[in-house]
C-alpha cells in the first residue's frame, strides 16, 4: 500500500517504513510442542482442561505427586536441566473411569532383624532408603519401610497400615496402567525375609478421546501416552486422531510415544497387529522397571530437542533418568532386527545407561519395502516440509492475490502466477537440501508442477515431489589383511 493515497493532488512527500521478509524459501524448522496425556492422582481434584506447564513441581501441585502425569513431567523437566528446555509442554489430563479399579499389592515380612543394615525400596525405580535396626521385628521393619515410602512424595504407591507381618499398598491412580508399577527391595537379608506381591487388579483405563479433542488448532508435534502400551483402545484413538492431523486441510501431523520394559515376544504381539499405524511409536527398554509414562516422556524429551535444532538427525541419545534392565533382558542384534520389522522400537544398554537405537512407528505394511512411514526421523522431516510449504502459501501475499497465467503481462505487484509458486518451491527445495532434509533437490525442481485449475480460475494446483534424505543406520565394511614376508 502506498504511503500517499493514489488520488491525492497536493504536494507532499510520503515515506512509509514497514517490515518485509526477504527470506522467502529459507527453511524454518518446525517449532516442537509436546502434549502429555495421562492421569493425575485419584485423591486429587483437578480441571480436565488442557494446561501448559514449565516444571515437574507445577504438575505435581496440580495433579498430585507420584501420578503418571507427575512422573512423566519429571522426565521432561529433570532436576539436572537436561530436559526439553524452552519447548512448550501441555498437559491433557484424564480422570479415572467411573468403573476403574485400583491396582494393589503387598509387602510381607517374616523373622527378626539380626543386624543393623541399609535397604533401598524401589518403586518403578523411584528410591527410598531405610535403615533396619538389629532386633527389629517384622512389623517394626515394615513400619520403618512405610515411613520411608511416605517420605518420598513422588512414590507412585500409598502404603496402608502394617498388620501381622504385612504392609498392603495401593497405586495412586485407578486403571489398568497401575499394574505396571513394580516394587523391589535391594539389600542383603539379615534375619527378615521379605516377600513382594506386585500390584495387580487394576482395571479400566480412562477414555482419551475428549483429551485429544482439546488440541484444536494447536500443532502438537509429539504426544506422550502415559497409559500402558497394550491398551489398544487408546492406541486406536491416538491413531484415528493422528490420521486426521495428516489430512490436507488439517496439515498438523503428530506422532505419539508409548513406553514399555517388555521383551520382544510380548510387545510385538501388539505392534505387529498394527501394520498400518504410522502414528504410534513404542519405545522399548527391555527389563526396565520404570513406568511406561516415564520411558515415553524421556524419549519424547530427547526427540523433541533434536527435532527442534537439527530435524534430519536420527536419535542415538542416552535415556538418562531411566534404569536399564539386567543383562539377561537385553536383546541381541538379530532380535532387535526382528523387532523393527514387527513395528517395535529398540534400545541398547551402553555402560549403565539406556541408549536409543531404533526409533520407529508401528507402520510396516506387507509388500511396502522400505515402509515409508517407519522412521520417526522421517516423520519429523515431513513435518518440516509441510510446515515450510504452509509458510509460503498461507502468507498474506498469497491470500486472495490475483491469479494469472504465466504468459499474461501485469503491472500489479500483488498478482501471482503458477511460475511464482514454482519459484518459491524451488527455493525451498534448494534450502531443504542444504539442511539435509531433502536429497536431490534437482529432482524436486524438475518434477514439480503448478497450474491454474482447468475448471476453477480461482484455484492453483501444485505438486511437490521430494526425496527425503537417508540416515546412517547400517554400516557394512570389509577389512582385507595379509602378512608381510621378508
Amino acid at each position: 500500500m502506498s504511503a500517499v493515497d493514489a488520488l491525492a493532488v497536493s504536494r507532499v512527500v510520503g515515506i512509509q517504513t514497514q517490515f518485509k521478509d526477504f527470506g522467502s524459501g529459507r527453511v524454518r524448522f518446525l517449532p516442537q510442542r509436546i502434549a502429555v496425556i495421562g492421569q493425575g492422582k485419584s485423591a486429587e481434584t483437578y480441571s480436565l482442561d488442557k494446561y501448559a506447564v514449565t516444571s515437574a513441581a507445577q504438575v505435581a501441585a496440580r495433579y498430585g505427586f507420584g501420578s503418571p502425569l507427575h512422573l512423566a513431567a519429571m522426565m521432561l523437566f529433570p532436576k539436572n536441566g537436561d530436559g526439553v528446555g524452552s519447548i512448550p509442554v501441555t498437559i491433557y489430563p484424564l480422570e479415572d473411569d467411573s468403573m476403574a479399579v485400583t491396582a494393589a499389592g503387598n509387602l510381607a515380612a517374616l523373622g527378626t532383624q539380626t543386624e543393623t543394615a541399609e535397604y533401598k525400596i524401589k518403586v518403578s525405580n523411584i528410591e527410598a532408603t531405610v535403615v533396619l535396626q538389629e532386633d527389629d521385628t517384622a512389623d517394626t521393619a515394615l513400619g520403618r519401610i512405610r515411613t520411608a515410602i511416605l517420605a518420598v512424595l513422588e512414590m507412585p504407591i500409598i502404603p496402608g497400615a502394617v498388620a501381622a507381618g504385612n504392609l498392603p499398598f495401593d497405586v495412586k491412580w485407578a486403571g489398568e496402567s497401575g499394574n505396571d508399577v513394580h516394587v523391589e527391595i535391594d539389600g542383603d537379608a539379615h534375619g527378615i525375609v521379605f516377600t513382594i506381591t506386585q500390584p495387580v487388579g487394576g482395571l479400566v483405563n480412562p477414555d482419551i478421546t475428549e483429551a485429544l479433542e482439546q488440541m484444536g488448532s494447536v500443532w502438537e508435534t509429539i504426544v506422550v501416552n502415559c497409559l500402558n502400551y497394550d491398551d489398544t483402545d487408546a492406541l486406536d484413538a491416538l491413531q484415528e486422531a493422528g490420521e486426521t492431523r495428516w489430512g490436507p486441510l488439517e496439515k498438523k501431523p503428530f506422532f505419539t510415544i508409548s513406553g514399555t520394559g517388555d521383551a520382544y515376544a510380548v510387545r510385538t504381539v501388539i505392534t505387529d497387529a498394527r501394520a498400518d499405524d504410522k502414528i504410534n511409536v513404542l519405545e522399548s527398554c527391555p527389563g526396565c522397571w520404570n513406568l511406561p509414562a516415564q520411558i515415553a516422556a524421556r524419549a519424547a524429551a530427547r526427540i523433541a530437542v533434536k527435532a527442534q535444532n537439527n530435524p534430519p538427525l536420527n536419535y542415538s541419545d542416552k535415556l538418562t533418568g531411566l534404569t536399564p534392565g539386567d543383562d539377561a533382558y537385553q536383546e541381541e542384534w538379530a532380535t532387535r532386527d526382528l523387532s523393527v520389522k514387527a513395528g517395535s522400537g529398540t534400545t541398547i544398554v551402553v555402560g549403565d545407561e539406556i541408549e536409543m537405537n531404533d526409533t520407529i512407528t508401528m507402520y510396516h505394511p506387507e509388500g511396502e519395502e522400505p515402509p515409508g512411514f517407519r522412521y520417526v526421523v522421517d516423520i519429523v522431516k515431513l513435518q518440516n516440509v509441510i510446515y515450510n510449504c504452509r509458510l509460503i502459501f498461507e502468507s498474506e501475499e498469497w491470500k486472495g492475490a490475483p491469479l494469472l497465467p504465466d504468459a499474461t503481462p501485469t503491472v500489479n505487484p500483488a498478482a501471482k502466477k503458477p511460475k511464482d509458486a514454482k519459484t518459491a518451491l524451488c527455493n525451498l527445495a534448494a534450502n531443504l537440501a542444504l539442511e539435509a532434509i531433502l536429497a536431490e533437490s534437482d529432482f524436486t525442481k524438475e518434477n514439480m508442477t503448478a497450474v491454474i485449475n482447468s475448471t476453477n480460475p480461482k484455484r492453483l494446483d501444485w505438486t511437490y515431489p521430494v526425496k527425503l534424505s537417508g540416515n546412517v543406520e547400517i554400516i557394512d565394511g570389509t577389512i582385507n589383511f595379509g602378512f608381510y614376508f621378508g
